[in-house]
């Protein structure tokens, strides 16, 4: 039997208030008080894992280590099949601006593009599938810790379409869909997204009968 978290403080190992507000608003209903890492002015660790699941550990452990209280991270990222699972847990990195590319900071069109021009130079016929993946791991100050995997599943369209969502969010269609994340209702989106999935499992299992 996994341990199970009591009702009290959560530290999420996030210096985004988005996604603090958006897994708060899951937590808070099972008597979680959801705190940031960014609040607690907690440093963000380097992510040097292979797999999301090894960078979301990395980042609920550090968390949990230095406040003492349990941490909640997640890892998300899309792959594609047909580029062997890139850009995997390089997907905010292909959007990274370098310096000579201008201002710093993330340039979604971009990576969406480097995705494109590599899909179609494997030619017309290659293989569109692509998944997006959400690791969420909860990791106690006593070393122990529990993992849930979610994933959607769907396929690369171009050009972009939609302006709902972020990400490669404008290229992606969730399978049984003929529209793009971006441009489903965000209640819709979450309702089948990778992050909701993971976060089914975990409700289930913490906070099951």
């Amino acid at each position: 039997m996994t341990r199970r978290l009591g009702s009290g403080s959560l530290v999420i190992a996030t210096h985004n208030a988005g996604k603090l507000k958006e897994i708060a608003a899951l937590l808070e209903p099972h008597g979680m008080k959801c705190l940031s890492a960014g609040s607690l002015g907690l440093p963000e660790p380097p992510e040097t894992g292979t797999t999301f699941v090894e960078n979301a550990l990395i980042k609920a452990r550090a968390a949990a280590e230095a406040s003492g209280i349990v941490a909640l991270a997640d890892d998300s990222g899309l792959s594609a099949d047909a580029l062997n699972g890139r850009p995997g847990v390089y997907t905010a990195d292909w959007a990274e601006r370098q310096w000579f590319e201008g201002d710093p900071g993330r340039d979604w069109y971009m990576a969406m593009g480097k995705v494109e021009g590599m899909l179609q130079e494997l030619g017309p016929d290659v293989d569109r599938s692509a998944a997006f993946h959400c690791v969420l791991a909860i990791a106690w100050p006593d070393g122990e810790y529990a993992v849930y995997e979610g994933k959607c599943a769907g396929s690369l369209s171009w050009p972009p379409r939609g302006t709902m969502g972020f990400g490669y969010d404008p290229v992606f269609v969730p399978t049984g869909s003929d529209l793009t994340f971006a441009e489903i209702e965000p209640e819709a989106k979450h309702a089948i997204s990778h992050r909701a999935d993971a976060f089914a499992k975990l409700v289930a299992e913490q906070f099951g009968g």
